[in-house]
């Protein structure tokens, strides 16, 4: 691993797009210790935003996205689906071998953007979701058609930096878009309502919120940390008769779990959607 991290600060990273989701994983690679801030380069249309992360992180801003590419040894590409097109048929001309490109635009297959680049270049797609501002994200990858084991590595070590990865098959990114990329979503509803009915037994909101989101998290590690079945953690909590289980009562009777179940596959299906638009 301390080889494959070497070869890793000896390339320079090129990020187009710093977001929300490009400026979590620009401070994560940095936080970790990955890379130097010298060896990161970024573009984005906000110029102002683009500049005060310059100044406060130490990467260096540049305003032309060919100039970027004919600068650094990996592209990553935090842009919109609605704008890749745009994005991808700009660089073509520069992104050529060794060069190649991670994209995280949801949707866009890899088949997609290695068609529009009309070159061989390594490309891997990536989803990662919203955590991964607070370095506890869930990524997923997939390769390219020209991508081989070295750039999966690679962009592994740069995704472990914000949290866990995990590689799939791209035919399945749909899937993961459902649960790992609205997920937060659903969960964040779950701490909503946690929190709304202790307000209403008296809890402050203030206080109601910590817990509520505590108790997610600390069953959320639980559960990665054990790598029990969810339901073998959950009966230890379930004593007969007691709170617990009236209250699983009332989630089983009001179909909790059918809905959620229902809201990844709604959610599966409009992935799918937007996917065949792009």
């Amino acid at each position: 691993m301390e080889l494959q991290e070497r070869r890793l600060n000896s390339e320079k990273l090129g990020f187009i797009g710093v977001g929300n989701m490009g400026e979590a994983l620009v401070r994560g690679i940095i936080g970790s210790g990955l890379m130097s801030p010298a060896d990161i380069l970024a573009s984005d249309v906000d110029l102002e935003k683009l500049s005060g992360l310059s100044s406060e992180l130490g990467i260096a801003a540049v305003e032309s996205n060919r100039e970027l590419v004919r600068r650094t040894d990996v592209i990553l590409l935090a842009v919109k689906p609605d704008v890749i097109r745009a994005v991808l048929s700009e660089i073509s001309s520069d992104l050529i071998q060794p060069k190649w490109c991670i994209s995280i635009a949801a949707g866009v297959s890899t088949a997609v953007i290695e068609d529009i680049l009309q070159t061989d270049s390594p490309v891997v797609r990536v989803m990662p979701n919203t955590p991964a501002i607070v370095r506890e994200g869930m990524t997923v990858i997939c390769p390219g058609r020209y991508a081989d084991e070295e750039h999966i590595q690679k962009t592994q070590q740069l995704f472990q930096a914000v949290g866990k990865v995990i590689v799939v098959q791209e035919k399945l990114m749909d899937a993961v878009t459902a649960l790992s990329g609205s997920g937060p979503a659903f969960v964040f509803l779950i701490i909503e309502s946690l929190t709304d009915a202790a307000v209403q037994l008296g809890l402050s909101r203030a206080d109601a919120t910590i817990m509520a989101a505590q108790t997610v998290l600390g069953a959320g590690k639980m559960a990665v940390n054990t790598l029990e079945h969810p339901a073998i953690l959950r009966n230890r909590v379930t004593s007969p008769g007691g709170t617990t289980a009236a209250g699983l009562y009332k989630l089983e009777s009001g179909r909790v779990r059918g809905a959620i179940i229902d809201a990844v596959i709604a959610a599966h299906l409009r992935s799918k959607e937007l996917g065949a638009k792009s």
